[in-house]
């Protein structure tokens, strides 16, 4: 317990110092402020009990892809910004398999499944116009973050798993998806500081959610 303590300090500390360099876009504090942040949340796995390994380690390798995302995304070059596209697009394939392979799927998956295809949709449309060559690569990111979303209402809805696990998975699969739509409002629609300050709280959040539910399966 005093071990999750320290880590939670320590990423609360971490996250404004993070947010700091974001709105002053100084990348000489905001890579390693972002790497150190990143690093904790699959430390946080790590340290965590295993009682279900297949799920653990699915969870595990995904973090390790967005820790990778993240680093690249805090690059400036367009490349960078391809690469770690297609990182996170990579941890969301582990993350959608942890989470099918755990969970039965049921009402749940399919009433989930048509919410958030229809927010999906919503959110590929409206971006659409802006794409240009990015159209490919995000309506494929699209696609598959919404399969690990799925995922995550098919663990919400399996009443054999542990509350407190679902609660994690649940909330830290939605963090992550709306956090998302901050980064690409950022990217293709209006590029501002308010993107930042309400995604990147919202994607640590649910990163380190996820982090801890693999303590719970």
């Amino acid at each position: 317990m005093m071990l999750h303590i320290a880590i939670i300090v320590l990423a609360a500390i971490l996250l404004p110092i993070l947010l700091y360099y974001e709105c002053r876009e100084d990348r000489r504090g905001l890579v390693p402020a972002k790497a150190a942040l990143s690093a904790l949340f699959v430390v946080t796995a790590l340290v965590q009990p295993h009682p279900m390994p297949g799920y653990y380690y699915f969870v595990l390798i995904g973090l390790l892809f967005c820790l990778g995302g993240d680093v690249s995304l805090a690059l400036p070059q367009d490349r960078m910004f391809r690469l770690g596209l297609v990182s996170f697009l990579v941890g969301h394939i582990f993350y959608s398999v942890a989470f099918f392979m755990t969970a039965d799927t049921g009402a749940w998956t399919w009433w989930g499944t048509l919410v958030v295809l229809i927010v999906s949709g919503w959110v590929y449309f409206w971006l659409r116009p802006r794409l240009g060559r990015m159209n490919g690569p995000v309506l494929a990111y699209i696609v598959v973050i919404t399969v690990m979303v799925s995922g995550a209402w098919s663990i919400w809805g399996d009443a054999r798993l542990a509350w407190d696990g679902r609660i994690m998975v649940f909330a830290g699969a939605c963090c992550f998806y709306v956090s998302d739509i901050f980064v690409a409002r950022d990217r293709f629609v209006k590029m501002e500081a308010l993107n930042r300050l309400i995604g990147l709280p919202l994607y640590y959040g649910g990163q380190f959610l996820l982090a801890f539910s693999v303590g719970q399966f």
